[in-house]
């Protein structure tokens, strides 16, 4: 399967590296103009200025070939028109009306490949020539707006949540697109755009509005509809821990373990309903009971009774974990990334991916063995670029 990728950033490029993943060659084109993708530039203060790659780039161009081209230039937009046309699935994020105007957009592509599968992210739709960024629509969505501590200000998520959340529509839309082609022999024009998918995973704080009529309020990490859920605690030791309890039943054991049971009996405390209702006192209560315990030895008898906890890992923590270790990435120099593939298969295997490109690592490449350009066009190509 050849992908076509003329996404930048994160949502559009996390596409594509998936189905590099699952075994696809996936061409990345690069403006020449600005020498790639804008991450390759978004470093931390201590990386390396000397190379074109940055940790940021990492993140989501695995697996893929760069392609560094000016498409402004007739021969550079053939070669673009060339790969489309072989290409199964193409992956945009143009503003509305720019892929238009440098005629790579999905008219103009599928009349050279009417099995064509063309998936565009945009900000806000079609209607709006906004860019998106992914910090104006978390705020823009609500998300900012319920994040952080009550008497805070609202605060930005620590990744770029909005970019994931249209990325995992995105994929989605065109893995549906592929089966119907496979039925029907046609491509389609699959879009999302990142407000769209924001507001679909506000899940049951859209609904607590919509239904109840209830307007989120920040509440820290807790939770509006069950408690304890969410709350952090500190052990004897001064380690962060989490509960997410869920029933009545596991509110019971906890209280066992805590050396509490009157707790679960109790009638303020008994039902996740009455437990919402005196919230500031049960989770006072809770603080003072496993601030006496030892976090370790808390969350291990926690686990042996099967009630929902965990420690509060950093992320050099979370990478101790054995599962969260298989989902790394290792190449060459150090190299590092992440899957974006989490799930698993029994009949079908993850492919062994390359690091991610330096810019414009394999433009000859691509002409010669994908786009199929004469001598003659690679000259004049060469003399463009």
């Amino acid at each position: 399967m050849l992908v076509l990728e003329l996404a930048s950033v994160l949502a559009g490029p996390s596409v594509g590296q998936f189905f590099a993943e699952l075994g696809a060659t996936v061409v990345k084109l690069e403006n020449a103009v600005t020498k790639g993708d804008v991450t390759r530039t978004w470093k931390l203060a201590s990386e390396r200025i000397d190379t074109d790659s940055s940790a940021y780039f990492s993140a989501a161009n695995w697996g893929k070939l760069s392609l560094g081209l000016d498409i402004t230039q007739p021969t550079a937009l053939e070669v673009v028109h060339r790969l489309a046309a072989s290409a199964d699935v193409v992956i945009a994020s143009y503003k509305p009306g720019d892929a238009e105007k440098l005629q790579v957009d999905y008219h103009t592509l599928r009349q050279l490949n009417p099995r064509l599968i063309y998936g565009h992210i945009t900000g806000y739709g079609a209607d709006d020539k906004r860019a998106g960024y992914d910090a104006v629509v978390q705020a823009e969505s609500g998300f900012m707006y319920m994040n952080g501590d009550p008497d805070g200000q609202p605060t930005k998520m620590p990744v770029a949540l909005m970019d994931i959340l249209a990325a995992h529509q995105l994929k989605e839309g065109i893995l549906v697109a592929l089966w119907q082609r496979e039925r029907t022999g046609r491509g389609q024009y699959v879009t999302v755009s990142l407000l769209e998918a924001a507001v679909s995973a506000l899940a049951n704080q859209a609904t607590n509005y919509l239904v109840a009529g209830y307007n989120p309020q920040r509440m820290g990490s807790g939770h509006p509809n069950i408690v304890p859920y969410g709350s952090v605690f500190m052990s004897k030791e001064g380690l962060p821990l989490v509960l997410a309890i869920g029933d009545d039943r596991q509110f019971s054991r906890l209280c066992a373990v805590l050396g509490a049971p009157d707790l679960a009996v109790n009638p303020d405390f008994a039902t996740n309903e009455a437990r919402v209702h005196h919230r500031a006192i049960i989770n006072a209560k809770l603080k003072e009971l496993i601030g006496q315990q030892e976090r370790s030895s808390l969350l291990e008898a926690l686990h042996t009774r099967h009630v929902p906890a965990g420690a509060v890992n950093s992320i050099a923590e979370v990478f101790e974990q054995p599962l969260a270790r298989q989902m790394c990435l290792h190449g060459s120099a150090g190299s590092a990334g992440l899957r974006q593939v989490a799930f698993k298969e029994s009949a079908a295997g993850i492919a062994a991916l390359t690091p991610p490109p330096a810019y414009g690592q394999h433009t000859w490449q691509v002409l010669q063995e994908l786009a199929g350009l004469s001598p003659e066009e690679l000259t004049e190509l060469q003399r463009q670029v």
